[in-house]
């Protein structure tokens, strides 16, 4: 049941006992703390005005209050509150180790913000040595991959012989059941891991052309970026407009939630506030509306980065290009708005479903129901790879609109298509790719902190640097992430650019290729090849490295 609301000018300052209190403290303050229709002469009769928690006058006593967001709260309250905080603040000032650490980091905040614009400065680095040595760094990976599974391996096989060898030495007698059960673990612990090593030796000779084919990629990449550095941006325009969006979005939910009006029951006198009619089917709206408007944010960025490198891509004369990030935005907001829309809803659709699932899944976790816990899982788990396979798909049928200038649907076919006709090379650049990339945002964090370490060890005034130099390391992986994650979205749209510019030029006079003499190794493999074919009069059979380098 609510109690009465009444507005006062002043919360009373001490207890009031009894009618002639609440009287007295009308007349002298003019807080009214009776119904506005009860005079003030009234108050001291109990049948004009009873005391009652629906009205018209307060239930006595009335506690000592005070004023607390314009609302009077009893002052017991405050006080129980004023205690918690007040216990808070003695535990830190009687617990040494927080009250340090909590100086420390209002010491240290003007070297963190240093040490953020130095992870901003790895970051652009990063970027230019990824460039140059990533052709090192793949090899190195492989060689490593390779060395560490078969050397795994052995050592499975080793101890596994040792202990054979130990329990056929030993009596029977004397032989520890464990010893068996160990020796049954290596066993199978050894076939596993050979299977695996055989696997992945296979997987990394038939891929191994597919690597250089990378390593050129990040090559082209690092040219293009030197070429548009403005491209490198494009996170801090993405953060900006998700930003001020979210502003819009938390504002219009604070106004849907204080939408109605004010009416006041004529039996009890009592104001009351009435929410609009179906005003709670617009929070399902705005939260579609979050979804949908936060993809389209980030597909636009996508969209703007594919058209800037198909721009340069398909430019015989670089040096004249100017202004390619710029005219790409232009493109989107006078072209590809729907494009980039239609994309965003078909995100929207899967993730929406998935979020509803992931709220059941929630209020199901007490639930004895472990079918239906299980059930719930595996339809967030498909929904979840069904959305990543769409956003791989839509970055691609974006680009494949920046090269073509077609449609949404159209471009996802063919990027579809061109993506599952190219498997083996999209496998390794995301596998290789992603891991060379992620290198990189480790390397940035650990300099970051390595250089953070050294700073702040040679602050007198900062005595445990763990906690800054962890809240910075944080930051420098967000920082490495943004700029990165644009290089990926570089090589992605690099390669499909490659693609369609294999599938539309053969290399002859008038249908010359666009891309750099360091990807037309990969095609020249595969004309040469083709060309064999041709002679033999297609017969018999291409050999293993023909049909890698068709495929190529």
């Amino acid at each position: 049941m609510k109690s009465r609301t009444i507005c006062v000018r002043q919360c009373p300052p001490q207890t009031l006992e009894n009618r002639d209190d609440v009287w007295q403290f009308a007349e002298t303050t003019g807080s009214f703390l009776c119904d506005y229709d009860v005079i003030d002469s009234e108050y001291t009769q109990e049948l004009v005005a009873p005391s009652n928690v629906k009205g018209p006058c307060p239930v006595l006593p009335v506690p000592k209050q005070a004023a607390l967001l314009n609302r009077c709260i009893p002052s017991d309250i405050q006080e129980v509150g004023s205690q918690v905080m007040s216990s808070v603040f003695a535990f830190l000032n009687e617990n040494d180790f927080v009250q340090t650490v909590m100086m420390d980091l209002g010491n240290a905040w003007r070297f963190m913000i240093l040490l953020a614009f130095v992870a901003l400065l790895l970051a652009l680095v990063m970027v230019a040595l990824i460039h140059w040595l990533a052709s090192f760094i793949v090899y190195l990976l492989c060689v490593i991959a390779m060395l560490g599974s078969i050397a795994g391996t052995a050592v499975l096989w080793w101890n596994y012989a040792v202990l054979k060898r130990k329990l056929d030495n030993t009596l029977v007698e004397q032989t520890l059941v464990s010893w068996c059960t160990d020796e049954d673990m290596y066993l199978i612990f050894s076939i596993v891991a050979t299977v695996l090593t055989v696997i992945l030796l296979l997987i990394i000779l038939v891929m191994f052309k597919r690597m250089k084919l990378t390593v050129a990629l990040f090559g082209e990449a690092g040219k293009a970026i030197r070429s548009m550095p403005c491209i490198m941006l494009q996170p801090f325009y993405t953060f900006f407009a998700l930003f001020v969006f979210l502003v819009f979005w938390v504002t219009v939910m604070m106004f849907l939630n204080t939408a109605g009006t004010l009416t006041k029951d004529p039996e009890t006198n009592q104001t009351l506030f009435k929410k609009l009619n179906n005003i709670n089917s617009l929070w399902w709206y705005y939260l579609i509306g979050l979804i949908w408007t936060s993809e389209f944010i980030l597909a636009c960025q996508q969209m703007v980065i594919a058209g800037a490198i198909a721009s340069w891509y398909f430019t015989r004369d670089k040096s004249k290009l100017d202004g390619v990030v710029g005219k790409a935005c232009c493109r989107l907001i006078l072209h590809h708005l729907g494009t980039v829309a239609l994309g965003s809803l078909i995100i929207t659709l899967v993730k929406l479903p998935r979020l509803i699932l992931m709220w059941m899944q929630e209020k199901l976790k007490k639930s004895d129901s472990q079918c239906a816990k299980c059930c719930l899982k595996g339809c967030i788990c498909c929904l979840c790879c069904l959305e990543k396979c769409l956003v791989y798909i839509n970055h691609n049928a974006y680009t494949v609109t920046a090269i073509k200038g077609s449609s949404f649907c159209p471009a996802a076919c063919t990027a579809f298509n061109t993506i599952f006709s190219n498997a083996l090379q999209v496998a390794a650049i995301n596998s290789v790719g992603d891991f060379v990339l992620f290198l990189g945002k480790i390397g940035v964090t650990a300099l970051t902190a390595f250089i953070g370490i050294l700073i702040f060890q040679r602050q007198p005034d900062v005595n445990y640097y763990a906690l800054p130099v962890f809240i910075v390391c944080v930051f420098a992986f967000f920082i490495a992430h943004c700029f990165l994650s644009v290089y990926e979205m570089v090589i992605d749209t690099l390669f499909l650019c490659f693609c369609e510019d294999r599938n539309m030029n053969d290399g002859s006079p008038g249908k010359e290729y666009y891309m750099e003499k360091s990807l037309q190794q990969f095609v020249d493999t595969s004309t040469a090849a083709l060309t064999k074919l041709e002679n033999s009069g297609k017969t018999g059979t291409a050999t293993e490295e023909e049909m890698l380098g068709i495929r190529a």
